[in-house]
């Protein structure tokens, strides 16, 4: 075995192990690559029925808003109703009921001054 048989062989040698020691981080890297596909797949499995769910509750939500719209619309027609009844009721019954209420007043008060001239009338 000459020199340049010993040098090629001690080359070979360390390039084996250079191949080696280069292997390992590889084969780690490869492993890590398979762990973070196999997370990403349960990660998407457990989502998409959270986002049908999601979809499901805000379709609902959406309903019972519009349920609410029309209550709320309904509730403002009421009012409105309500106020202009009450409008009619002031301006057809309110104008009467003042004039009875100053008429039985007067009657009241000219009753009181007669009851009190004729007691007056009495007394002398």
């Amino acid at each position: 075995m000459s020199v340049g048989d010993v040098a090629g062989l001690v080359a070979a040698i360390a390039f084996v192990l250079l191949v080696g020691v280069l292997a390992v981080p590889l084969v780690k890297l490869g492993r890590t690559f398979d762990q973070a596909s196999a997370s990403l797949r349960q990660i998407t499995e457990h989502t998409l029925p959270v986002i049908d769910e999601t979809a499901t509750v805000v379709a609902s939500t959406n309903s019972q808003l519009e349920r609410v719209d029309t209550i709320t619309t309904s509730a403002a027609q009421v009012s409105a109703n309500v106020s202009a009844l009450t409008s009619l009721f002031a301006a057809t019954v309110g104008g009467p009921m003042i004039k009875v209420a100053a008429f039985s007043y007067g009657v009241r008060r000219a009753l009181s001054g007669l009851g009190a001239s004729a007691k007056a009338s009495r007394t002398h």
